[in-house]
């Protein structure tokens, strides 16, 4: 099949998530795209720069099977401005995020315009898939409140009506080399994520600070994406654990963070807010042992390991948990179910699982919008007889 992939914000998780499955596809790609740049203003304007490049593309006149976007697409506005026949294939709108349960420091910063894209760009979509169940729960229950609040003319069945013809799929992440014996020394703790309040760092730094008070001996990298304002609490804790960090701020290159990952013991995370978890994931391919609070899709992604792996949502729950993941690692060689119960957990996210599946539900849907056209024509041909 032929698929045309429209992402107006091509950067981050969202081309990562694009690359992956095209990588390793079974159908052959056309991808139009947009520079990660200024979301708000991509989201403005996408559908009309993405039905101009359409029109401009090349291959425009080719039969495309199927469309897939991302969330950041207004998919309604696009529709109707693309040329007709795109109009006619079947699309899916893959919702990364949401604006509506995005987070934000104060309500009242939150633009509900965005908010209702999402929900126009899921109601104009053949199909619409989340990242996870717990994201997908989070909006369509969020999205019932948005609606009763609005003055008049509540469109409330659009909740159900996306809810009908919304599946979960995860993104897929690549897999890593099975790691070596560990290199000697105290337990190394990797934190990696976006440097914001929502990813909740001042748990985790309370947390080194209680096990720093208990003379517990540790290392620690702290990366992921900083932004022009980052909470001060990172400055604080540089100043503080200086005498322990391996590694600080952005990985510059893809080998620097996946050398972060496979030389981390556990990777921990705090966040307060999380839609997926990628960079745990893939912390976890890398042979990190997670520790993360009972919270968010973090007990969905854990599934059957979720009672090794999930700590109580407190900094000194997360120390005792360290706690725990030295002792365990200092005892020598783990029972062989244990050790291979993080590579169970993401056995299931791993590309070579996660693409084949992503290709079987593209085609499936083809079909079924192909039969239900077919059947269509049928009644007007019988009609006109």
């Amino acid at each position: 099949m032929r698929i045309l992939a429209l992402e107006p914000y091509y950067g981050g998780s969202h081309k990562a998530f694009l690359d992956g499955w095209i990588a390793r596809s079974r159908h052959a790609w056309t991808v139009l795209g947009l520079p990660a740049y200024k979301w708000k203003w991509r989201m403005r304007h996408g559908a009309v720069s993405l039905a101009g490049q359409v029109r401009d593309a090349k291959d425009a006149d080719c039969a495309w099977d199927a469309l897939v976007c991302s969330d950041m697409l207004n998919l309604a506005e696009f529709l109707g401005l693309a040329p007709e026949p795109i109009r006619r294939i079947p699309s899916i709108a893959y919702f990364h995020e949401n604006q509506l349960t995005y987070p934000v420091r104060r309500e009242s910063e939150r633009d509900l315009h965005f908010a209702f894209t999402n929900m126009t760009t899921a109601l104009a979509a053949t199909a619409v898939w989340f990242n996870s169940a717990f994201h997908r729960g989070a909006f369509l229950d969020a999205l019932t409140g948005f609606l009763q609040r609005m003055p008049d003319h509540q469109p409330l069945d659009a909740v159900e009506r996306i809810r009908a013809k919304s599946s979960v799929h995860s993104p897929g992440v690549d897999e890593f080399p099975l790691r070596g014996p560990r290199r000697p020394g105290p337990l190394r703790i990797l934190w990696a994520a976006r440097w914001e309040h929502d990813k909740n760092p001042e748990d985790f730094f309370k947390a080194l600070a209680l096990l720093e008070a208990r003379g517990f001996d540790f290392r620690v990298s702290v990366i992921g994406e900083r932004f022009s304002e980052t909470p001060v609490v990172f400055e604080e804790a540089r100043r503080r654990f200086a005498d322990r960090i391996d590694r600080w701020g952005f990985q510059e290159s893809r080998e620097e963070y996946e050398a972060s990952l496979k030389d981390a013991d556990v990777v921990v995370s705090t966040a307060g807010h999380e839609f997926f978890g990628l960079s745990v994931v893939e912390a976890i391919a890398a042979g990190c042992r997670p520790l993360l609070p009972d919270r968010l899709s973090y007990p969905e992604i854990l599934g059957e390991a979720a009672g090794a792996y999930l700590y109580g949502n407190s900094p000194e729950a997360l120390a005792d948990a360290v706690s725990k993941q030295a002792q365990v690692l200092s005892a020598g060689p783990t029972p062989a179910a244990e050790s291979a119960l993080p590579m169970k957990v993401v056995a299931r996210y791993l590309w070579k699982t996660v693409a084949p599946a992503l290709d079987r539900e593209l085609e499936e849907l083809v079909d079924h919008c192909a039969a239900g056209s077919r059947a269509s024509t049928g009644d007007r041909d019988g009609q006109r007889q």
